[in-house]
C-alpha cells in the first residue's frame, strides 16, 4: 500500500526552505508524492514588489520568478519527503534548460507549478527536475532545471 500524499502550507514551507518575503514565491505545495512529484500554488497579487517596475503600466510577473517558483516547489517537495523541517536546507540552481514562456502571468492569476524529479535520490546532492507552470490549465512556462541540495550534516 502506498503512503498518502503530503502537503505543505506556508508555515511548513518556511520550516523547509530559507526563502522569505519578498522572494518566497510559493504559497502552498500539495500532492507531494515522495521525491517524485508535487504541485505548488502561487497566488499572484498586485502588491508584490516586482510589479512596481515590471511594468508600472502593465504588471507582468517576471519569467525568472516563475522559474524560481517552480524551483521552490521542487525544494519543498524534496525537503518534505526527506523530513528536512528546521534543518537549514539550502538549494542552489546549477542549470536551467529548455525554458519556454507561453503566457503572461498577471495579478489575480493563480499559478500552479507541477514539478517532477528526473534525477536525484535521498542523500544525493544534485537533483534534476522538469517543471510546468500553468494558469487555469494554460501553460505559462516550462523548464528543466538542476539544483544542488545542500543537505545539513547530521
Amino acid at each position: 500500500m502506498s503512503e498518502p500524499l503530503q502537503s505543505a502550507d506556508i508555515h511548513r514551507i518556511q520550516r523547509l526552505i530559507p526563502h522569505r518575503y519578498p522572494f518566497l514565491l510559493v504559497d502552498k505545495v500539495v500532492d507531494i508524492d515522495g521525491t517524485q512529484s508535487a504541485r505548488g500554488i502561487k497566488n499572484v497579487t498586485m502588491n508584490e514588489p516586482h510589479f512596481q517596475g515590471h511594468f508600472p503600466s502593465k504588471p507582468i510577473m517576471p519569467g525568472v520568478t516563475i522559474v524560481e517558483a517552480m524551483a521552490q516547489t521542487a525544494a519543498v517537495m524534496v525537503g518534505a519527503a526527506l523530513g528536512m523541517e528546521d534543518r537549514d536546507l539550502l538549494v542552489y540552481f546549477m542549470a536551467i534548460e529548455k525554458c519556454k514562456f507561453r503566457r503572461m502571468v498577471v495579478p489575480g492569476d493563480v499559478l500552479e507549478m507541477k514539478v517532477t524529479t528526473t534525477r536525484g535520490k535521498p542523500g544525493g546532492k544534485v537533483w534534476r527536475f522538469s517543471g510546468v507552470a500553468e494558469v487555469e490549465g494554460e501553460m505559462a512556462c516550462e523548464a528543466e532545471f538542476t539544483a544542488m541540495m545542500d543537505l545539513p550534516k547530521e
